[in-house]
């Protein structure tokens, strides 16, 4: 893999991990019916400083459930998380799925924990369920963006951050790490 496809590469999980971890505290899911006007605003927020600040109210609701047990599986598995426990993590999250394999964020956590731990594949297969269940999840849209990367894929790498700029067109790193796959891409000729 190239040197600077690789500072790429750990500069876009860094920001990736750091927005899932402050996500919100664990009272909705990703069929909340406020998501819809939230993401109609945030394809249309006039900079990044409006866009962070709807894409913190969609990670709120994205944690939230309604079931006081998965809440409190759900804080400790990202504090798991934060601390580097991440086979502790993965087992929290696990539960979770188990009891309510219809919570996106839960495979969204387990799929980041699992690209933490470099299992790509895993992480994938995760990814795959979030965005099953929430086709917008512009942070497993950007994962999957990131794990192409890994797999020096820079065109389907290139695919899955340009998805982000549609859902979230004032993101910061997609936007980053399209221009720099863009310029690979030409560059390598591939």
């Amino acid at each position: 893999m190239h040197r600077s496809m690789k500072n790429c590469l750990r500069a876009g999980a860094r920001v990736l991990i750091m927005g899932l971890l402050v996500a919100g505290p664990a009272v909705a899911d990703q069929k909340d019916s406020r998501l819809d006007g939230l993401f109609t605003a945030l394809a249309k927020a006039a900079d990044a400083r409006e866009a962070a600040q709807l894409e913190t109210r969609i990670w709120k609701i994205w944690s939230e459930t309604k079931q006081q047990e998965v809440n409190r599986l759900f804080s400790q598995g990202r504090a798991a998380m934060q601390s580097g426990q991440l086979d502790e993590a993965i087992r929290l999250f696990s539960a979770i799925i188990k009891m309510r394999p219809d919570f996106a964020e839960a495979w969204n956590k387990r799929a980041t924990v699992f690209y933490m731990q470099h299992k790509l594949a895993e992480s994938v297969v995760d990814i795959e369920h979030t965005l099953a269940l929430e086709p917008r999840h512009f942070g497993a849209i950007s994962g999957m963006g990131l794990i192409f990367m890994a797999r020096e894929d820079a065109q389907g790498a290139l695919q899955a951050f340009e998805r982000v700029l549609e859902i979230n067109p004032q993101s910061v790193s997609a936007r980053i790490n399209v221009e720099w796959l863009r310029k690979q891409i030409y560059k390598h000729g591939a």
